[in-house]
């Protein structure tokens, strides 16, 4: 499916706010195809339902359906603008949001405050108040301290999630952990729910997009925050987002990066 273009004409501009370990779009549907991210996924339709479907699996219609990472799925919305609000897998916020949804270990529908979501969503545009943004984040789960999660594994993801620089390798993530590497990478996929590679992923794409506001193109906002080369970087943002980083990234919208521990996931935190 080829990503549908931003709408200069659309009533909102496109918003992304980029927090440590979170991201939220608000914006016109991108006509998203199959994909699988490195963290999961809240869905709003904001002026409608939407259609969620599992690859080899079902089709469901709703307002509001949350996809764990890893997952390949495709969304087609129904109306004109959606809300996207990725969450990294190692925070509370993460888990606060799943237990308000019924569903799976994959997919899960229907958000406790959904009706929030939705009128709170209709109203955040480019120009809104951090206040509200934060507020409506806030009604995805509370974002308190987590203290079910393994302190080596929050350290770890810390680790990812910092500056860019030398590599971290997973070998050394491990030591720190006090694991052999295998026992490490098992250990980390069960309190994550996805890899380390794909978490770096992740990582990485946020980094680059709160980076353009520094540099003066994508290509150059991509190496420096850690990729191999700009192909790399659209290669992996194809992949986790189903479409191509041309279509949101390239001026199109409206790009916010906050650091605020009322925000920030534990450890995860700039």
């Amino acid at each position: 499916m080829s990503p549908a273009p931003l709408s200069e004409t659309c009533r909102e501009r496109a918003a992304l706010w980029l927090w440590p370990g979170q991201a939220l779009y608000v914006g016109p549907a991108l006509g998203l195809g199959f994909h699988s991210g490195a963290v999961s996924c809240l869905a709003v339709g904001v002026d409608g339902e939407f259609t969620v479907e599992v690859e080899h699996g079902a089709r469901h219609r709703t307002r509001t359906a949350w996809v764990a990472a890893r997952v390949r799925h495709r969304i087609t919305a129904g109306g004109t603008r959606m809300a996207f609000c990725y969450l990294d897998p190692a925070s509370a916020r993460e888990r606060a949001c799943r237990r308000l949804l019924d569903g799976g270990a994959e997919l899960a529908l229907d958000h406790a405050h959904q009706a929030e979501l939705v009128r709170g969503a209709a109203s955040l545009g480019a120009d809104a108040p951090l206040a509200e943004v934060r507020g409506w984040l806030e009604l995805t789960g509370p974002d308190g301290h987590d203290r079910g999660r393994d302190p080596r594994v929050l350290l770890a993801t810390a680790r990812l999630a910092g500056p860019p620089g030398q590599p971290v390798a997973a070998r050394e993530l491990a030591a720190e952990a006090g694991l052999s590497v295998s026992a490490f990478l098992r250990l980390f996929r069960a309190e994550t729910g996805t890899t380390v590679r794909r978490y770096r992923l992740w990582a990485r794409l946020v980094r680059t997009a709160g980076l353009l506001g520094t540099w003066p193109d994508l290509s150059t906002a991509a190496v420096e925050a850690g990729f191999s080369s700009p192909s790399h970087f659209s290669s992996a943002f194809h992949a986790m987002f189903g479409l191509r980083p041309s279509a949101l990234l390239s001026g199109r919208a409206v790009i916010r990066t906050v650091e605020h521990p009322a925000v920030a996931s534990g450890p995860t935190a700039g």
